[in-house]
């Protein structure tokens, strides 16, 4: 959703990637729900306080609001496994690939994960969906162009689908539920 420049160590640095906005508000014309899942270990290894993650969500919401978009919720894990200090540093089910969050997510947003897609950067978020119960599309923008192009041949799974941007995973997503009844709800 965001350029890639490494941690992102302060809210000058966040900056939605092109046509972000317009793949968000297609989701939500469609009435499907939006959701953020990430990792933010920059806390843990104390690049930036965990109140900076919340400041960053605000930007990314009044972003996505000025587009005419809005994400339904936006769900972190600020730890790490091996460094930090507690609470940061620990062992977690929130942690991608720990279903932590995407379970938080299905309790308070009603969702369905066999009805849903997870779309992401990396080798690690395609895997991620799979173990969900998600169909995965991976987008070619961040980290994504590399993993598939080098990594590939190395992922337990391949992507139900791979996209140039998200407005093009979400307009395969309207696509591939066109001509079904119920209402879809991708995790993103």
């Amino acid at each position: 959703m965001n350029e890639e420049m490494g941690y992102v160590n302060h809210i000058e640095r966040f900056h939605l990637l092109p046509r972000v906005g317009q793949a968000i508000r297609l989701l939500n014309q469609r009435g499907w729900k939006a959701v953020v899942i990430t990792n933010q270990s920059g806390v843990a290894r104390g690049y930036f306080p965990e109140s900076l993650i919340h400041e960053i969500h605000q930007r990314m919401q009044d972003l996505l609001k000025k587009e005419g978009a809005r994400l339904d919720g936006i769900y972190y894990c600020p730890h790490h496994p091996d460094v930090g200090v507690p609470p940061y540093r620990q062992k977690c089910r929130c942690r991608k690939p720990g279903t932590g969050l995407v379970e938080e997510a299905v309790k308070e947003l009603d969702l369905d994960t066999s009805t849903s897609y997870m779309v992401g950067d990396r080798g690690m978020d395609i895997e991620f969906g799979r173990q969900v119960g998600a169909k995965a599309i991976l987008v070619l923008t961040g980290y994504g162009k590399g993993e598939w192009e080098y990594f590939r041949d190395q992922w337990k799974v391949t992507p139900d689908y791979v996209a140039q941007d998200l407005f093009e995973a979400a307009q395969w997503i309207v696509q591939q539920e066109s001509g079904k009844s119920k209402i879809l709800h991708p995790p993103f």
